[in-house]
């Protein structure tokens, strides 16, 4: 018999007012199709495991929803995207989701998959990171800051990343400068990049 998690329900509470019925709808469609599935959180979103093995999981973002597949990859789903997240490209609304049909055969074929055996593809391996390169700019506004300026001394150097490119990958002045106050603000209250999406 499977069974739900009150993070997940928590993480649906939380999320944007668009993406309360697709993750609500998308929940039912896997209980439903898979009786035995467990629920829990990994990287701060909702998986669904089967028989001890991830089968699928969900996700939120600030303007879409995801859902996608642990054996996605071999999945043959008609209308199937190759995304980051998901096989079904940005779900911003229940009319963007694939029928309950098409949803039952994805999910129905990822447990044949994980039935069978089946072994998830081996991943290449991210090519190494450069070094990071903070520009003086950046540095500057954050040394105006003590207390954010602590912050980020204090952080790995991923941490320092995920500030220093969010601000540099902007692709106007007026939008960099708006990061790079909002990442001062941030690290003056202690916060990493991605405080957002993290779960207590």
């Amino acid at each position: 018999m499977g069974s739900k998690d009150p993070r997940v329900d928590q993480f649906i509470s939380e999320s944007g007012a668009f993406a309360k019925p697709i993750l609500l709808h998308l929940r039912k469609q896997v209980h439903a199709n898979c009786p035995e599935v467990t629920e829990t959180i990994k990287w701060s979103m909702p998986f669904f495991e089967y028989k001890g093995k991830i089968l699928c999981h969900m996700a939120a973002f600030k303007a879409h929803c995801a859902f996608g597949f642990w054996h996605g990859k071999q999945l043959e789903i008609e209308g199937k995207q190759s995304t980051a997240m998901g096989q079904f490209g940005r779900i911003t609304s229940l009319a963007d989701l694939p029928t309950n049909n098409d949803i039952a055969f994805a999910i129905q074929a990822a447990m044949k998959l994980h039935d069978d055996g089946v072994k998830s593809p081996t991943r290449a391996k991210p090519a190494e990171k450069k070094d990071l390169v903070i520009p003086d700019y950046f540095l500057a506004a954050v040394k105006k800051n003590k207390k954010a300026l602590a912050t980020f001394d204090g952080f790995t150097p991923s941490k320092k990343r995920e500030y220093v490119e969010w601000v540099t990958e902007a692709k106007t002045d007026v939008t960099r400068d708006k990061r790079l106050a909002q990442s001062v603000e941030w690290m003056a209250e202690g916060k990493v990049r991605n405080w957002k999406y993290l779960n207590c």
